[in-house]
């Protein structure tokens, strides 16, 4: 069985019927050269690309897609420290294979990290915060 993945750009699979920009069907040849067999991807494409997915949601359950993340209609704690938590596992998990992307990706955690303590009206103890087993305090 062959499993299937969409362009580098795209956060999820291209489906096999679309449309082009004008309304039209795309045509089966269009369509194959926006997915390449998963087998294909390197990993750390695969991990880069999973870290970037739970960065964003968490970012947008902190509320900070929003002008007033203390007023954002997203806003949902409790979701942002499960998503923080599992990219916090990635990441320590997976650091030695993300080279150059180490870094960055890191740095993203450490920033969600930080405006999660900011948007909690009861701070948790050093340590104990979000992803905070894996990476360790952050302060």
């Amino acid at each position: 069985m062959r499993v299937r993945v969409a362009g580098v750009t795209e956060p999820q699979p291209t489906p096999l019927t679309s449309t082009d920009p004008t309304g039209e069907p795309a045509h089966d040849a269009d369509v194959q050269d926006n997915v390449r067999d998963l087998a294909d991807v390197p990993s750390v494409e695969v991990i880069s690309r999973a870290a970037v997915m739970l960065m964003s949601a968490a970012a947008e359950k902190l509320g900070l897609a929003d002008e007033d993340p203390d007023s954002a209609a997203t806003r949902d704690l409790d979701e942002a420290r499960r998503l923080i938590t599992a990219l916090a596992g990635l990441v320590t998990a997976s650091v030695e294979y993300l080279g150059a992307h180490a870094g960055p990706i890191r740095d993203g955690l450490q920033t969600l990290q930080r405006a999660f303590r900011e948007a909690s009206a009861i701070p948790d103890a050093p340590g104990q915060g979000p992803g905070e087993k894996y990476t360790g305090p952050v302060h």
